[in-house]
C-alpha cells in the first residue's frame, strides 16, 4: 500500500508540473511565432496519455475515457514535428494544410465512444497503430534534426535532440509494456514525471539564459543598432551570405568585433539568431534568381548552392517555411506573372 501511494504521488507531481510548464509556455506565445505553443501541445498530448495511465490504475475507466487518454498520443507526434521545424528551419506558424496532420487526433476524440477499447484483438491493433503514428513523427522529427542540426546553434539542436529522445523513451516504455518487456504499467507515469522535471529544468534554464545572456554586455542600444546597420550593409554589399561556410566567428572577425557583440546586435535588432538572419538573405537572393526568366533553365539545386545553402534539403525547408510554398512553385508563379 505504501509503495502504491508513493507511485501515485510521484505520478501526480509529474502531471502537476507538466500543467505548470504548459501554462508557462502558453504565456510565451507570439502571433508570428508559435514554437512555444507547439511545445506546449507536445507536453499536453503526453500529459493526457499519462493521466489516463494513472487513472486507469486507480479507477475503472469506461472505454471512451480510455480512448480520450490514448488520443493524446495522436496530438504529441505532429506537434513534436512542428516544434522541431520551428526551432531548426524557422517554421513559426501553422498553415491551413498543416492542420491535416491533426485529423487523426480530432477523429479519435470525436469517435471515442464507438472506437473499440475492450480487450479484443481490434482494440490492440488500434492501440498499436496510434503508437505507429507517433513513431512516424518521431522519425520525421529526427530527419529534420539530422538535416538541419548543424545549421543552428548547438544549444538549440541539443535541446531538440533531448526532447526527441525523451518522447522516444516514453514510446519505448509503452510498446515494451504491451509486449510484456516492461510489466510495470504505472512505470510509464513515473518515468514521465522524471522527464517532465528534467525538461522543465532544461527549458527554464535555456529560456533564462536567452533572456539574460546580454545583461553583462557593455554595448548600449545605440551602438547595437549602429553595428546591426553595418552588418546588413556588409552582408548585402559584399554578398557574404553566398559563402556556405560563413559563420558567426568569421563574420565577426571580418568586422573587427567579438562574436558575442555581433550576435547581440542581430538578436536585439533583427530578432533572429545569426543562422536565421543569414538564411533570410540567402532566400531573398534565391527568390530573385527564381523570378528571373534568364535563370528559368537553372536547376533548383544549382540556385540553392549559388545562394549559399549547403544542401538542397535545407534550402527547400527554409524556403517553404518562410514563403509557404516550395521553390519550384514560387518559380512557376513568378515566371507566369512576368510572362
Amino acid at each position: 500500500m505504501g509503495q502504491d501511494v508513493v507511485l501515485l504521488v510521484l505520478s501526480c507531481l509529474g502531471i502537476a508540473q507538466a500543467l505548470f510548464l504548459i501554462s508557462y509556455l502558453l504565456t510565451l506565445g507570439k502571433p508570428d511565432d508559435r514554437t512555444s505553443f507547439f511545445l506546449a501541445m507536445v507536453i499536453l498530448g503526453l500529459t493526457i496519455r499519462i493521466g489516463k495511465s494513472i487513472l486507469n490504475v486507480h479507477l475503472d475507466l469506461e472505454p471512451w475515457q480510455r480512448n480520450l487518454g490514448i488520443s493524446g498520443v495522436l496530438l504529441t507526434g505532429p506537434f513534436l514535428w512542428f516544434y522541431t521545424k520551428g526551432l531548426l528551419v524557422n517554421f513559426k506558424a501553422l498553415r491551413r494544410k498543416d492542420y491535416l496532420h491533426l485529423l487523426p487526433f480530432f477523429f479519435f476524440v470525436l469517435f471515442a465512444a464507438i472506437i473499440p477499447n475492450d480487450g479484443r484483438a481490434i482494440s490492440y491493433l488500434i492501440y498499436v497503430l496510434v503508437f505507429v503514428h507517433l513513431a512516424c513523427y518521431l522519425g520525421l522529427s529526427l530527419s529534420v534534426l539530422i538535416t538541419n542540426g548543424e545549421n543552428v546553434h548547438r544549444q538549440r539542436s541539443t535541446w531538440v535532440r533531448n526532447l526527441i529522445i525523451g518522447v522516444g523513451l516514453i514510446w519505448i516504455f509503452y510498446m515494451g509494456n504491451l509486449g510484456g518487456i516492461f510489466p510495470f504499467y504505472i512505470g510509464g507515469a513515473v518515468s514521465f514525471s522524471f522527464l517532465i522535471y528534467i525538461f522543465s529544468f532544461l527549458f527554464l534554464q535555456k529560456h533564462a539564459f536567452r533572456l539574460g545572456k546580454y545583461n553583462a554586455s557593455t554595448m548600449d542600444k545605440s551602438h547595437s543598432s549602429a553595428l546591426f546597420g553595418s552588418i546588413k550593409t556588409m552582408l548585402v554589399e559584399e554578398e557574404l551570405f553566398l559563402d556556405p561556410k560563413l559563420s558567426l566567428e568569421s563574420m565577426a572577425k571580418k568586422m573587427g568585433v567579438s562574436p558575442r557583440k555581433l550576435s547581440q546586435a542581430i538578436n536585439e535588432n533583427g530578432h533572429k539568431n545569426f543562422s536565421e538572419f543569414v538564411n533570410d538573405h540567402r532566400i531573398e537572393k534565391a527568390k530573385k534568381l527564381l523570378s528571373d526568366p534568364e535563370q528559368a533553365q537553372e536547376k533548383i539545386a544549382g540556385i540553392a548552392y549559388d545562394c549559399g545553402f549547403g544542401n538542397v534539403t535545407s534550402f527547400n525547408l527554409a524556403f517553404k517555411a518562410r514563403n509557404h510554398q516550395t521553390p519550384s512553385s514560387f518559380r512557376k508563379k513568378a515566371l507566369l506573372a512576368s510572362g
